[in-house]
């Protein structure tokens, strides 16, 4: 018999993992923009994400419209635990958007509007990290609705995950621009992923061992045999990326650190989900209880036949057709 709920979680997990990864590149380069001292080098990394930066949201709307939609009771809960870090994280999506645009148009205002796009991106990323943080520690729920306190979201693991993630999200760009720029921008490009490399794979050693902490289900999944004796391959995995990482800036290979940053948020990612999984509300509603019934599922699954692939194939097309370096004086705009 088909599970169909199995199916929408590993769907919706695709389009969590493709937003991270894709946007989070270029939240990154936001994060990192007061770093760029030199206006030509803005322009260019700016010209690096000009042609796919909106387009990477797609993801983000397809993650929450489909959690709504197949999964309502996991929405109805989390929503109401996460309302402030959710709206400001749309809030800084939002103001970023217009801040990326008038930066180009407001020339008497730039300079405004550079560090909107900075403050944006920030904002995006920090409450993103807390909101992973809060799930991470648990969702207080009695019957099926929420029923913790209005700032249970706010605790100094759900912190350290936001920073976390800011970091990681400075990794992406900055071994973004290394793989799509030259001259002195790659060179400090190159210079922020080091450090920025290094934090990261120091936050993902320290969320994991906190994690194991928090919650008795991620200790035992992760500790009690004979789940011990296979799942340390992630952890074993990790290192390797990350050792093979800082090797590959240090000399100075342009597409490699782009790909290994992705490898290690790929593997953190799998090691969420084997942490979590079958529940898709910790600790207590599983992606069974939360799914929505099997006709809706079966339904829903044929709009998502037509338009994942269309969304896959046109953002593969945009990052076809604008491959390769970006020099300085080269506009999209």
């Amino acid at each position: 018999m088909i599970d169909f709920a199995l199916i929408w979680a590993g769907l919706i997990a695709f389009a969590v993992l493709a937003y991270i990864i894709l946007d989070g590149f270029d939240l990154g380069i936001g994060i990192m923009f007061p770093l760029l001292k030199k206006k030509e080098d803005k322009e260019t990394a700016m010209n690096t994400i000009a042609p796919i930066w909106d387009g990477n949201e797609t993801w983000l709307v397809l993650g929450g419209g489909g959690l709504y939609a197949v999964f309502p009771l996991a929405y109805s809960v989390i929503l109401p635990a996460l309302y402030m870090p959710i709206i400001l994280m749309l809030l800084g999506l939002v103001f970023r958007g217009v801040a990326f645009e008038f930066h180009w148009r407001a020339r008497k205002s730039q300079h405004l509007w550079d560090k909107g796009f900075a403050i944006g991106s920030l904002v995006a990323a920090l409450c993103q990290g807390i909101a992973l943080g809060a799930l991470v520690q648990g969702i207080t729920v009695e019957g099926r609705a929420y029923a913790g306190g209005w700032w249970d979201w706010l605790t100094p693991f759900s912190l350290t995950t936001g920073v976390a993630l800011v970091v990681g999200y400075v990794l992406l760009g900055s071994t973004w621009l290394n793989m799509k720029t030259t001259g002195n921008l790659q060179r400090l490009a190159r210079n922020i992923a080091k450090l920025a490399g290094v934090a990261t794979f120091g936050f993902i050693g320290l969320i994991s061992l906190w994690m194991v902490f928090i919650e008795q289900q991620y200790l035992h999944r992760w500790f009690d045999a004979p789940n011990i004796y296979y799942l340390f391959v992630v952890p074993v995995l990790v290192f390797i990326v990350g050792v093979s990482l800082y090797i590959c800036l240090k000399k100075e290979r342009d597409t490699s650190p782009f790909l290994l940053s992705i490898s290690l948020f790929l593997l953190s990612y799998i090691g969420l989900i084997i942490s979590f999984f079958p529940n898709i509300v910790p600790p207590s509603i599983s992606v069974w209880q939360a799914a929505a019934p099997d006709s809706s599922l079966k339904f829903l699954l044929v709009g998502a036949a037509f338009l994942i692939p269309i969304i896959l194939a046109y953002t593969t097309y945009a990052y076809w057709v604008f491959r390769g370096k970006v020099k300085e004086g080269e506009a999209y705009h």
